[in-house]
């Protein structure tokens, strides 16, 4: 894990370093004014001399300034390194999730994605930024004091050979007890994010469901598992304190016994007492900051097994197949023929059952086809497989001649555009949204791709036209604006191949026929794929496909399959017949 996490440090290498120098420094600053306070104490003020306590307390003073110094610049640098860390962990996530496939992010589940990004790196980078200051100043600290309270009596030192043992079997106690309920909080976090996640994703079904009661209930729900879990694992940790003064006032109170009767005696000297005082102190402090530390690294062990996960998810997936052009770069889409050869697909390895079964099928580069079928006849899943957003498990699906396997994803990515059943629009304006299909579309060409969508007729009306704000996820729209738009955006890509998602359900029949009409003049020779639940979306294809359980049962123009296809003939006269209610 820590190989896999050190390149990320890396580039801070030299902030740590200075860090660490200089939490060691201003321990071993702050170690050496009890030295002086106890020759003031035994010389100065024994013998009434005034000029060496002057001269001991200004080095006590310039030993506390460098003291301060370094501690300051401890902390700057631990700030640097740890945030740096942070940031670079961050990203390096952010940039592998952009390589999984949907199966690789199913398996995780977005919370758990998101959580992973924010709450667990935050918690990595604080461990190093404490790390830094406390790992290095407290041994520092505890060894430097042990040393010199050695030093000031040997005898009084045996003290610890009862109290160090104690310190040390509490701290193992308790993170062998805590690490695993570490590991449980982040998935209680996890799975309190997904219900906040689905909740404000869904607020208008929720709402128009009524089911506020109900969703309030289940946040509850995951609120309290968390609450509980949080105050088993900290409440663990919270123990570590109360044990621990226990232990360090029982040993101040075991010198201040003996070394009160070692004065009495005159084998000890008040001042050296009092300094003795002074590092039992620090050596008791240092390893209850050590404790701490050791607390706060087992939950970012646990953090740290999280995105390490991430890093090491392999993508499902990959351009590993991809081949060269005769130029030597990586080969490009030469035309829009689309080629099943045999293809059968399944969500899962382990699923028994098939999306897609043993599909053939050749679609001429410029053709027109639509497909139909009922719920979970396998449209969509059928078309995905196109741009490679799932791969197929048996047979091959080819573009321009080419199994999509030898294109690299971007290269088959820039040439296919899908227009999704779910719309997605992203924060920002209108403009910026048409301008992922093409950022360097002309004014001309952006007003031209929104007619040829039927979005001008609603955008001359907005008072900022292309540049309105369309506030997050284009909740400034409604759901046939945002299809508009989000067609727009797709033709402005100029692609080869063109999907169409069940892209116009939320648009009228004469809308639909205008989009239609203009894909024609617009996208002649891109190959255009169009999955609809309406007849008349997809009446004037070249060629209509019927869909049923994974299969292609049966496929022509609307006038073959009204005489072939009773499905087909079903569906028509199910909507002519609604039709006729309607009117």
């Amino acid at each position: 894990m820590m190989k896999k996490l050190w390149p990320y440090a890396r580039p801070y290498a030299l902030w740590i370093a200075a860090g660490v120098a200089c939490s060691a420094m201003e321990a071993v600053f702050e170690l050496l004014i009890p030295l002086v306070m106890s020759d003031i104490v035994d010389i100065g003020i024994a013998n009434g001399d005034q000029s060496f306590i002057l001269r001991k307390g200004a080095l006590m003073v310039v030993l506390a300034l460098a003291s301060l110094c370094f501690g300051v610049g401890a902390a700057v640098a631990s700030s640097v390194a740890g945030m740096g860390f942070g940031a670079n962990i961050r990203k390096a996530e952010y940039d592998h999730i952009q390589t999984f496939a949907f199966s690789n992010i199913e398996g995780f589940s977005t919370a758990s994605l998101v959580t992973r990004l924010t709450n667990d790196v935050h918690n990595m980078q604080m461990s190093l930024m404490m790390s830094m200051r406390l790992l290095v100043r407290a041994p520092v600290m505890l060894v430097s004091a042990l040393f010199f309270s050695i030093r000031i009596s040997y005898r009084l030192s045996n003290v610890f050979l009862v109290a160090l043992p104690l310190l040390v079997a509490v701290v193992t106690i308790l993170l062998s007890k805590v690490g695993p309920m570490f590991r449980s909080l982040q998935e209680k976090t996890d799975a309190l994010n997904l219900v906040v996640q689905e909740n404000l994703a869904g607020m208008r079904v929720v709402k128009s469901f009524v089911r506020g009661d109900h969703e309030r209930e289940k946040f509850q729900k995951r609120n309290e598992d968390l609450k509980a879990t949080s105050l088993r694992a900290f409440g663990r940790v919270i123990i570590n304190m109360p044990l621990m003064m226990l232990i360090i006032y029982g040993t101040i109170i075991a010198v201040l016994w003996f070394g009160g009767q070692m004065v009495y005696a005159g084998t000890l000297e008040a001042g050296k007492l009092i300094t003795y005082f002074t590092y039992i102190t620090q050596i008791m402090m240092s390893l209850m900051m050590v404790s701490m530390i050791f607390m706060m690294l087992t939950r970012t062990v646990a953090c740290a097994r999280r995105v390490t996960e991430v890093l090491n998810e392999t993508p499902a997936i990959t351009d590993d197949r991809a081949e060269l052009g005769e130029d030597g770069l990586p080969a490009a889409v030469a035309g829009g023929s689309i080629d099943f050869d045999h293809v059968s697909f399944r969500y899962s390895a382990e699923s028994t059952e098939w999306i897609l079964r043993d599909i053939t099928l050749h679609i001429a580069s410029g053709e027109t086809v639509g497909i139909l079928g009922g719920t979970g006849s396998g449209k969509t899943s059928l078309v995905s497989l196109i741009p490679r957003l799932y791969e197929a498990d048996e047979g091959t699906v080819s573009v321009g001649g080419r199994p999509v396997e030898c294109y690299t994803m971007e290269h088959l990515r820039e040439s296919v555009s899908m227009v999704l059943q779910k719309n997605t629009l992203f924060s920002g304006t209108i403009r910026e949204n048409l301008l992922w299909g093409n950022p360097q579309a002309t004014e001309e060409e952006l007003w031209a791709a929104c007619h040829a969508a039927c979005a001008d007729e609603f955008l001359e009306r907005m008072p900022e036209r292309l540049d309105t704000d369309l506030g997050q996820g284009g909740v400034n729209v409604s759901g046939g604006q945002k299809q508009r738009l989000c067609i727009a955006r797709a033709i402005l890509k100029r692609p080869k191949v063109l999907i169409l998602d069940d892209s116009t359900s939320a648009v009228d029949a004469a809308t639909d026929a205008k989009i239609r009409a203009a894909f024609a003049g617009e996208l002649k020779d891109a190959t255009k794929l169009i999955i609809a639940q309406r007849v008349a979306s997809v009446r004037e294809a070249d060629r209509i496909l019927v869909m049923d359980g994974g299969r292609i049962v049966a496929q022509g123009t609307h006038d073959e399959l009204m005489k072939t296809c009773p499905i087909y003939q079903e569906v028509y006269q199910s909507q002519q017949e609604g039709a006729s209610i309607h009117g």
